[in-house]
């Protein structure tokens, strides 16, 4: 299954166990009001934060964020395009050490 990369909202132990049952490794930071805090491991934690800054960067776009194209098939080519012009342009934070 691989690792789950959640924030702190999903720390819950029934979530955690399920995912450990089927396999996969729970990378969820624990609430600081949490009883018994788990480890996380931090450094995989961080590569959450780059996927929220990517859906961030396409949020800009107006007509991706309120769904101005209502066909499927011309929302899925205006997201292909804003990807392209998010992914094509100078980086505002620079390069990632985690790519």
């Amino acid at each position: 299954m691989g690792r789950f990369l959640a924030d702190k909202a999903y720390d819950a132990r029934p979530l955690r166990n399920r995912l450990t049952e089927q396999g996969g490794e729970p990378v969820i930071p624990s609430r600081r009001s949490a009883k018994r805090p788990v480890a996380c491991d931090m450094e995989a934690y961080k590569v959450r934060h780059l996927v929220e800054n990517a859906f961030a960067d396409i949020k800009r776009f107006r007509g991706i964020a309120t769904r101005y194209c209502k066909l499927t098939l011309t929302f899925t080519e205006l997201l292909s395009l804003v990807c392209f012009v998010v992914n094509t342009r100078p980086s505002r934070r620079g390069a990632s050490p985690h790519l």
